[in-house]
């Protein structure tokens, strides 16, 4: 018992010790930083589209990774070597991804803006709407009063022949 012990540790202690990853080899057709920025940005921006609308992403027959494959003519094994390399060296694979959350950042402040402008707009024609209605309100309230002073005494709002007075001048 006491030799199995001791055999369960030098076991896991070897185990543990033999962590060694290898540096992956630089790529031929290492996709350079900036583009792989502008591709990560492309496939969150895909990915949070599937998350709202998968079903109409997947009626209209787009596939995001085959569509950003295309537009940056690279193919998913060059985009995984190079994604590979990139993530062993974490200081390059932190650089791409601050780009990235700065890009999404900005896009995100240039939206809530064109929402907030379009939100003040609404406000503001919405105040005006209601002052339209207030005052159609009032004319209808004024007329119906009319209409009920005039129910009550059809005399009393007689229209005045100007015409002849007019000649009388």
């Amino acid at each position: 018992m006491k030799h199995l012990k001791y055999i369960l540790i030098l076991f896991l202690a070897i185990s543990c010790n033999n962590n060694n990853i290898e540096k992956p080899k630089k790529p031929k057709n290492l996709i350079k930083k900036d583009k792989m920025v502008e591709i990560i940005y492309e496939m969150t921006i895909f990915t949070a589209a599937k998350g709202v609308d998968k079903k109409l992403i997947e009626n209209k027959g787009i596939l995001p990774e085959d569509y950003i494959y295309k537009k940056y003519d690279i193919d998913s094994t060059q985009f995984a070597k190079s994604n590979e390399y990139y993530a062993y060296n974490l200081d390059s694979y932190e650089d791409i991804y601050a780009k990235v959350k700065l890009k999404l950042q900005k896009e995100k402040a240039y939206y809530d803006s064109i929402i907030n402008a379009e939100a003040k707009q609404k406000k503001v024609f919405n105040k005006e709407q209601r002052k339209e209605r207030d005052s159609l309100l009032k004319k209808r309230r004024l007329l119906n009063k009319v209409e009920k002073i005039n129910q009550i005494n059809p005399n009393l709002l007689k229209k005045v022949d100007t015409s002849q007075q007019l000649k009388r001048q």
